[in-house]
């Protein structure tokens, strides 16, 4: 297989894309600052780097970019400084989506491209009709206020849930949604469930890093995990969070 990550710089988006490599699959990274990326990752044979912000390529640009590709991979998101966190592009995880889902839908290609986006349990999957108390009701709308990026995860997901949908026969898709994010060394015992099982502002559970890598590289990689989860909004816990 021949995979795109976007956002492979970041600390998740590194371990998704050493998995990756790992299956022995090929990888093209669009990274802004390949000096970023570990040494091991942009020297492997199997790797390609393109730099560029993936915002400022063009249309025809990103069309090649995703040409050839049977997966594309967002592990996207908003650095936690001033900037990242109110500065442009507010709407970078959404406009990357949209971008990267109509360059896969302009090629044409005779099989349908898995779209994995990492996104995050604070966002409902409205297929659902998720329950929500009162009380985090209320802070998710200050969120939306207050917090620039919480919005554009929710709007990344709807693009998926809406624009695409569920019978689009170019772009299949999942939108993977961990809980409090944690590092770890090691892949450990993980779940992974429909929607949320705990409140991930009253009750949260943690989720390393790398088990979300994983889980993303297992869905692009395995037919039988990618058939359970398309078109759905998993959530996925470290096992020992749920204890």
């Amino acid at each position: 297989m021949t995979i795109l990550v976007v956002g492979a710089s970041g600390a998740t988006g590194q371990l998704l894309v050493e998995q990756l490599l790992n299956r022995g699959e090929n990888v093209k990274v669009i990274v802004r600052s390949p000096e970023k990326l570990p040494e091991i990752l942009k020297d492997h044979e199997h790797m390609t780097v393109i730099q560029a912000s993936v915002l400022e390529l063009t249309d025809a640009e990103m069309a090649r970019h995703v040409k050839g590709c049977d997966a594309v991979a967002s592990c996207l998101g908003h650095n936690l400084t001033w900037k990242g966190l109110f500065g442009a592009p507010r709407r970078l995880v959404t406009d990357a989506t949209r971008r990267l889902c109509q360059a896969i839908e302009s090629n044409k290609s005779d099989h349908p491209t898995r779209y994995v986006l990492m996104n995050t349990t604070a966002n409902r999957n409205r297929d659902l009709q998720e329950p929500i108390s009162i009380g985090q009701r209320c802070v998710i709308g200050l969120l939306r206020l207050l917090l620039p990026p919480h919005v554009d995860n929710e709007q990344a997901a709807d693009y998926l849930r809406i624009n695409i949908g569920q019978n689009n026969k170019v772009v299949q898709w999942v939108a993977v949604r961990p809980d409090t994010l944690i590092d770890a060394e090691n892949i450990s015992g993980y779940e992974v469930f429909p929607s949320p099982v705990r409140s991930p502002l009253f009750n949260p559970g943690q989720t390393s890093r790398i088990n979300v890598g994983h889980f993303m590289a297992e869905l692009i990689t395995n037919d039988d995990t990618w058939n359970k989860w398309k078109g759905q909004m998993p959530v996925i816990y470290n096992s020992e969070s749920r204890e």
